[in-house]
């Protein structure tokens, strides 16, 4: 399968490590926003071309589907012209900063017939697959979510430490990894969701810090905190308090409410939740099924981010 990364930054070099341990997979082709890094890593991943221009990738005939790692802005569109090119797509989150573009790269999905994923990568990390096969298996049931995301990112830059040329959102991005999360843990929809932001930064002109909260058709809560400004461990952590059990993940690591480790190496073939989220996505299109995390399957995410966004409008 030859696919095509588009934004090489700080996450399509994660992605690209990760296609590089599955088997059958060629880069095609590299696209950055300057000539500079597309060539460099083109030459590092073995890819024939390198770009700065989209389209460039869109006419190749010989790129099977494309992996989008660009700035938010840019996914929907993106989105949409590669699906009408013809090569399926991946791409990360979130899927789009609204909810009118988020339906029209689903409606553009199901037009085309081909593979549309959102990197959703929560349902991909065996923390949460841990977490999840047991609640499908009547193990557990989740009462309360309670997670906090935090950063320190008061000047715009990247994962890297680089400048960045687009500005990070805590609700259409961070939020959006736990919104989907919770209502696929619960395996329930959400029914009601509420959202506070403190004040805008006065030159990013984002608010630094949320609160959410989040209940499913049974009640089950989710209550979610974001931040900007935190000057310590940095990353999301969730806690599952569960009717048998509460657990922490922290991306690929799962404890007990008690810090003790548990053992989910058996859960997949890898420990790196971004390399389970490449194979599904090229498995997917290998056996012409629906991916978990299709586009179809992250869709109410989008429409509850949109519903917070307008509270968010009225209180701002």
């Amino acid at each position: 399968m030859r696919i095509a990364l588009v934004g090489a930054g700080a996450f399509g070099i994660k992605h690209l490590d990760a296609l590089s341990r599955i088997e059958d997979v060629q880069i095609a082709a590299v696209a950055s926003r300057t000539i500079e890094q597309a060539r460099d890593v083109a030459t590092k991943y073995g890819a024939r071309l390198a770009t700065t221009d989209f389209d460039d990738v869109l006419q190749m005939p010989d790129v099977d589907a494309v992996i989008l790692c660009t700035p938010t802005q840019m996914h929907a569109a993106q989105s949409i012209a590669a699906l009408r090119a013809g090569k399926h797509v991946q791409v990360e989150i979130p899927l789009a900063d609204n909810w009118d573009d988020a339906r029209q790269v689903a409606d553009v999905a199901r037009t085309t017939g081909l593979t549309c994923m959102v990197g959703h990568t929560r349902r991909f990390n065996p923390s949460h697959q841990w977490i999840h096969n047991r609640i499908v298996a009547g193990e557990l049931s989740i009462q309360h979510m309670d997670v906090q995301t935090f950063f320190f990112r008061r000047t715009n830059i990247n994962a890297l430490g680089q400048p960045r040329s687009w500005v990070d959102n805590l609700l259409w991005h961070h939020a959006a990894h736990t919104i989907d999360l919770f209502a696929y843990q619960s395996r329930e929809r959400i029914v009601d969701a509420n959202v506070m932001a403190g004040p805008l930064h006065p030159e990013l002109q984002i608010p630094m810090d949320m609160s959410i909260q989040l209940q499913s058709e049974s009640g089950r809560l989710c209550t979610l905190a974001l931040s900007f400004n935190n000057d310590g461990p940095l990353g999301t952590f969730f806690r599952y308090i569960c009717d048998n059990g509460t657990y922490i993940a922290r991306y690929d690591d799962l404890f007990t409410g008690r810090e003790e480790q548990v053992d989910v190496t058996k859960e997949a073939v890898s420990m790196d939740g971004i390399e389970l989220q490449d194979r599904e996505f090229v498995a997917a299109i290998a056996q012409h099924r629906s991916p978990n995390s299709s586009i179809e399957s992250v869709l109410d995410c989008y429409n509850i981010l949109g519903q917070l966004q307008d509270q968010l409008a009225h209180k701002l």
